[in-house]
């Protein structure tokens, strides 16, 4: 066995390849999609030596079990988790050699929710319109995981892994969010306006790639009408004929007919990425 791939052992509930995403097309209607957690994604490459936009494995909950064909540097963070090789503990956070033949495994979240797994030269996946990420909403790129499926990687880095250890973030108690408000506020009352910013929300369950989804206190309507279809945004604040803000997160559409009551700022949707349900969400609104 010394091609440059891995055969998938378990697939887990949803691992999908991802990288920075294919930003530039929303104009066509596809969405950056990309990994969630953009900074774990990159630490786990640093730590194999890759650059920051080599594709990676994002697991959903429960991880994944991987047989590389080749002897690889593998590198797990994100959510913590258990890593083992061939049955034995590996390191979490850390650049650990995976011999040819063994297996990886990459075991349930402990605290957050998804996974990054980084191998040395990147998965080499087909990529789509200059990117290797899996979309869920639009269906580009690669299909997420099967069990049995072989997935290609790359030439192992001529520098070989990088630093030992790098600083994690850990999982959110209470998910701040800092928004701007707008460009729909005004289809709000005062009311609903005062609720937003200061009444805690919750992570549903339904949340996922498209969108977080929260439980919490409905925001009442100023505005009875309807939108037409406009432009939307990764981090928009998109709110449902239920009243309960969803933040659009990677594999959001690029148009919608909801009022959108604010916007995220881009470095706090990481935090979502790794949100559990039933986690504390605070909008704090800033100019």
């Amino acid at each position: 066995m010394t091609d440059r791939a891995f055969a998938v052992v378990r697939a887990g509930a949803l691992t999908t390849v991802q990288d920075r995403g294919r930003s530039g097309h929303a104009h066509l209607g596809v969405p950056r999609s990309g990994a969630l957690d953009p900074y774990a994604s990159a630490l786990v490459n640093r730590l194999v030596g890759n650059p920051a936009e080599a594709a990676v494995l994002e697991t959903t909950v429960d991880g994944c079990a991987v047989r590389p064909r080749c002897a690889v540097t593998v590198a797990v963070g994100g959510a913590p988790c258990a890593v083992r090789v061939d049955g034995r503990p590996a390191a979490w956070g850390a650049p650990v050699r995976v011999p040819a033949g063994a297996v990886l495994e990459v075991g349930a979240a402990v605290r957050g929710l998804r996974s990054y797994v980084a191998f040395g030269g990147g998965v080499a996946a087909e990529p789509v319109l200059g990117s290797r990420s899996t979309d869920l909403l639009s269906g580009l790129g690669p299909a997420p995981l099967r069990d049995a499926a072989v997935v290609p990687l790359g030439p192992e880095p001529a520098g070989g892994p990088g630093p030992d250890v790098v600083p994690w973030p850990a999982a959110p108690g209470e998910l701040v969010l800092r928004v701007r408000l707008g460009p729909r506020d005004d289809w709000f009352t005062s009311t609903a306006l005062r609720l937003f910013g200061t009444r805690a929300y919750r992570v549903s369950p339904a949340s996922n790639r498209i969108g977080l989804r929260t439980e919490g206190p409905p925001l009442e309507r100023a505005v009875a009408g309807e939108l037409p279809s406009e432009g939307m945004v990764l981090g928009a604040v998109q709110v449902p004929p239920d009243g309960r803000p969803v933040v659009f997160l990677a594999d959001h559409p690029t148009t919608g007919g909801y009022p959108v009551v604010a916007v995220v700022r881009e470095r706090d949707l990481a935090a979502a990425a790794q949100a559990v349900p039933g986690t504390p969400v605070r909008f704090i609104a800033t100019r």
